[in-house]
């Protein structure tokens, strides 16, 4: 059987080191350049459909104990999935400058009060 508190765990992990990849990828960035390279948000939005893909898989009952609109997350990862067409770039640099860090935060407060210090992937 497996250990939701475990998958929890290994998503939020998961979820954190999506999160420094989408702020190593934009670190030289200025929203002109971010829009102009193909290359970048593509990576971007692969690490953004890791973070909504990975939330569907942390228990509910954790991420009902911390104030934040889940929803957003998901809804974020469907829109680059099924509509990706209609995503603008200047509102995905938005989001990477305003909403990332907060959520950054929010993940690093579930992992250490729920499964305590450890913030980093295991090597496996």
């Amino acid at each position: 059987m497996r250990d939701q508190r475990l998958d929890s765990q290994k998503r939020l992990l998961h979820i954190s080191k999506a999160i420094d990849d989408i702020f190593k990828y934009v670190s030289d960035e200025t929203v002109n350049t971010f829009c102009e390279k193909d290359i970048i948000h593509d990576a971007v939005l692969f690490q953004f459909s890791i973070i909504g893909e990975a939330i569907n898989f942390v228990d509910p009952e954790i991420l009902e104990k911390y104030n934040y609109p889940w929803y957003k997350v998901r809804s974020f990862r469907n829109l680059i999935s099924h509509e990706y067409f209609n995503i603008k770039m200047e509102a995905v640099w938005q989001i990477i400058q305003k909403d990332l860090p907060e959520l950054k935060i929010v993940i690093q407060s579930i992992l250490k009060s729920e499964f305590g210090k450890q913030s980093e992937l295991p090597v496996e």
